[in-house]
């Protein structure tokens, strides 16, 4: 299995000083960067082969990385275009996404616990998604509607005409077995090729889904310790409220 985790993004809603922006999964919450707990934690569930898509100030998230000196050495791939959607982070990434066999497609900006990765990664040759149903409503959150276990909707704005029995909000990490991995890498590239590489990449992840072309089953995490980070509270949130819930991660910390 093979986790593809998009860092290329500016983070412009989160405020950080004139001068010191930095790409946000360098970010330190207690002893660890949000880049090496996903890389402990993605250890712990017997992930090991990792791709990083960077672009904003790379070469801090490299010098990291080389700093850790992690083993098996992780791969980087740069979306030089990073102030364009995400969409062309995962295009960057094509070759990673088609290689062959499952692969996680992961936001680097979450901070979270193995109660959130297990379910992702158990099992052989799936398509899966991370519903919480425990969150705020509003235009903010990617919203997972689901019908009898069929995902129906991904979006942040959800039509009222749209049919579902359980709505919540999606987590920023996907499964893809090989078969809707190739599927997913077409349909990005279609979005590159017709000048939609601004669009975020869960619109892809949407149009997959839509097509009912593959199975995917639903990982209800609710309850579980996560936090995606695009603003300033957001990072006051996951101190506070959200790292006091972790788990230790397994292995020392810097």
């Amino acid at each position: 299995m093979r986790a593809i985790i998009l860092a290329a993004g500016m983070g412009l809603r989160l405020v950080q000083p004139e001068g010191q922006q930095k790409p946000k999964c360098l970010l330190r919450f207690g002893e660890a960067s949000l880049l090496e707990r996903h890389l402990q934690l993605l250890k712990a569930a017997g992930v090991d082969e990792i791709v990083f898509v960077l672009g904003f100030k790379h070469e801090q998230v490299e010098a990291e990385l080389a700093s850790i000196d992690w083993k098996p050495a992780t791969e980087v791939v740069v979306n030089g275009e990073f102030s364009l959607g995400s969409v062309l982070s995962v295009h960057t990434a094509a070759e990673a996404l088609t290689r062959g066999g499952d692969v996680l497609l992961m936001d680097a900006d979450v901070l979270y616990d193995e109660r959130v990765l297990e379910p992702l990664v158990a099992g052989r040759h799936v398509n899966r998604l991370l519903i919480d149903r425990d969150f705020e409503a509003g235009d903010e959150p990617v919203k997972l509607c689901v019908d009898k276990g069929v995902p129906v909707e991904l979006r942040k704005q959800v039509a009222v005409d749209t049919r579902f029995d359980t709505i919540g909000e999606s987590v920023g990490f996907f499964r893809f077995d090989e078969h809707a991995a190739k599927r997913l890498a077409e349909i990005v590239a279609g979005y590159v090729a017709t000048g939609r590489a601004n669009l975020p990449h869960e619109e892809a992840v949407r149009d997959l889904l839509l097509e009912k072309s593959h199975v995917f089953d639903i990982a209800d995490v609710t309850g579980a310790p996560w936090i995606e980070i695009d603003f300033q509270n957001d990072v006051k949130r996951a101190a506070d409220e959200v790292l006091p819930q972790l788990r230790q991660l397994a292995g020392a910390l810097r």
